[in-house]
C-alpha cells in the first residue's frame, strides 16, 4: 500500500487528477510493493541486468480524484511467470474505489531483450 496526496500539479483544467497521473501513482505502488518484498529496482538492474517494461494497461476510471485528496494505491501481484508479471492495482479515496487496473509488465535486460525472472525472485514472489 502506498498513500499519495493530490497536489495542484496533479490536476487538469477541470480540477480533477489528470488521467495519465494515475499510471505514475501505480508505478510508485508497484515499486513499493516490490521493495516490501526485499527487491529494489536499482539493485535488480545492477545485480540481475533486469528492468520492467509496461506492456499492457487496462484501467477503469470510476470516480475522479480531487485536489488535496489522500489516495491509497493497493498493488497485488497476480502472476509472475517466465518474463511476465501481472498486477491488479486499485486506487482508493478512503473506502471509495476510484480506479481499477490490470497492469502487465515484461521483464527485460538493459539491452531490451526479454529476460526470464530469476528463480530465486520467483520463489520469493510466490511466498507472498
Amino acid at each position: 500500500m502506498l498513500d499519495i496526496r493530490i497536489y495542484y500539479e496533479d490536476t487538469d483544467a477541470g480540477g480533477v487528477v489528470y488521467h495519465a497521473n494515475y499510471l505514475k501513482y501505480m508505478e510508485r505502488g508497484r515499486t513499493e510493493a516490490l521493495r516490501s518484498l526485499g527487491f529494489e529496482q536499482r539493485q535488480l538492474k545492477q545485480d540481475e541486468d533486469m528492468v520492467f517494461a509496461l506492456t499492457r494497461t487496462d484501467l477503469h476510471y470510476k470516480r475522479p480524484a480531487l485536489l488535496d485528496d489522500l489516495l491509497t494505491v493497493k498493488s497485488e501481484l497476480l502472476l509472475a511467470k517466465g518474463a511476465k508479471m501481472v498486477f491488479k492495482q486499485r486506487i482508493y479515496r478512503g473506502d471509495m474505489l476510484l480506479v481499477d487496473a490490470d497492469i502487465t509488465l515484461a521483464c527485460i535486460s538493459t539491452t531490451g531483450r526479454p529476460k526470464r525472472i530469476p528463480q530465486a525472485i520467483l520463489a520469493r514472489l510466490e511466498q507472498e
